[in-house]
């Protein structure tokens, strides 16, 4: 460098935290090199947390999702994509793409995506039922299983005896529509507010406390009170506790077992306590199977009553595959998925396997998995075999540590192995990948 050269390498890193957009970065293995400030902000993750790990296992989407992957496996950039996924913390996120292949000297080193961040539009522009501009009462939410019921009565109990109440369930399985629920049994009449803990601040909180203070009457929902940073937690509970004996209702969610997040300290101790008079555990949707038809029938109901369309009803084959299917944005991806269905349905009264998009119909395909299911590389060569089943096993643990939200006992027994075992692959796996 001489004297009239600059490094730009502190301007690059400086705009790079500043922008307003999302950068993620990946080698041609799917390994993050670049996370900058504001996708840490959309996604809940650290850069230490992903450096050492694929995008497969840091977020619930298969290869055939995400935008970033088809980018870097295709070579060719994707740009202005819509996606809705959840990452392991439970977190629901929808963004806007730009997604580029990376190639030094025509050859492919990787991808980079630039983020926009609509999950809180969505929120205002999407909300499950509310586009039929009626309120959620509990005769509105679907509930044929047994745990639903029971919900549904523990609920009912909760708002007659306005009880504070933690809803405890997986991102997407209805617990804001729960809460309406519950609000609306306690006095419809009154004003709900709604705290969206992801991305919530300080000032947010005071907010908060000021709104409870005019309010004086009505319903708290404060939806995933364990994203929030302790400390914010803590103010969050100096603001609740100094309004406790006043008239409004408290109503909050946590997208794991309370218990556990109280000891891994993810969440204050004293602030479940506040919310936990009544704590209703909400199952997720591959949980109880028997709700899914039964919803199915009710949105193409309203959908019917909306716009004036005949789509009645599912295909056996459809109906197979929805029941085989394990949902893993649970309520919410299965309306998001009728969304996209009935907005391309005309005069057709059943939804076919033909008319099914494309992505849902990879991800319900049977027959043993491919190199493809699990690996980044879409190239048809081989790998060595020590490899290729060291990516097999990292994907099916992970996969499983997914299904049963990081609680190693019961993926343990759902693998039919020793909880010991199991941990004991599951660092070997992270010493393996830290070595590469």
């Amino acid at each position: 460098m001489n004297e009239h050269q600059i490094d730009l390498a502190p301007f690059y890193k400086f705009a790079g935290d500043h922008v307003a957009v999302g950068i993620h970065a990946i080698d041609s293995k799917g390994k993050t090199i670049l996370y900058n400030r504001k996708m840490r902000e959309i996604e809940g993750f650290d850069f230490q947390e992903l450096t050492d790990r694929s995008l497969l296992e840091m977020f619930r989407f298969d290869q055939t999702q995400s935008t970033l992957l088809k980018a870097l496996t295709s070579g060719t950039p994707i740009l202005n994509i819509k996606q809705t996924y959840w990452n392991r913390k439970g977190q629901e996120i929808t963004t806007i793409n730009d997604s580029y292949p990376v190639f030094d000297h025509d050859v492919l080193i990787g991808a980079v995506e630039l983020a926009r961040d609509v999950t809180t539009l969505e929120r205002v522009i999407y909300q499950p039922l509310k586009k039929y501009e009626e309120p959620i009462t509990f005769a509105s939410l679907t509930a044929v299983s047994a745990s639903m019921k029971n919900i549904i009565a523990r609920a009912e109990k909760a708002a007659a005896a306005k009880l504070p109440v933690l809803l405890v369930g997986e991102s997407g399985t209805g617990k804001e529509l729960l809460a309406e629920a519950i609000h609306s049994a306690h006095d419809s009449e009154l004003p709900m507010h709604v705290l969206y803990c992801h991305g919530t601040d300080g000032r947010l909180i005071d907010e908060l406390g000021e709104e409870i203070e005019r309010m004086q009457h009505g319903t708290i929902y404060c939806e995933r009170i364990d994203l929030l940073p302790r400390a914010l937690q803590l103010q969050l509970l100096e603001v609740v506790e100094r309004h406790m004996a006043g008239e409004c209702y408290f109503v909050a969610s946590v997208g794991d077992d309370p218990v556990e997040l109280v000891s891994s300290h993810t969440l204050v101790k004293d602030l479940y306590y506040f919310f936990s008079a009544m704590t209703i555990q909400v199952e997720p949707l591959r949980h109880r199977k028997e709700d899914i038809l039964p919803f199915v029938d009710d949105y193409f109901s309203r959908h019917r009553m909306k716009v004036g369309s005949v789509i009645r009803s599912l295909s056996d084959e459809v109906k197979k595959l929805f029941l085989g299917y394990d949902w893993p944005g649970n309520l919410k991806e299965l309306e998001l998925l009728l969304d996209e269905i009935t907005s391309l349905v005309t005069t057709q009264e059943t939804v076919t396997a033909s008319m099914l998009p494309h992505h849902f119909k990879l991800k319900t395909q049977s027959g043993s998995l491919q190199p493809e299911d699990f690996l980044v590389r879409s190239d048809k060569d081989l790998l060595p075999l020590e490899e290729y089943l060291q990516e097999a096993e990292m994907y099916y643990l992970e996969k499983a540590m997914d299904l049963f939200g990081g609680n190693v006992t019961k993926a343990a027994q759902a693998l039919g192995m020793s909880r010991q075992n199991l941990q004991y692959r599951l660092r070997k796996i992270k010493k393996n990948a830290q070595s590469t």
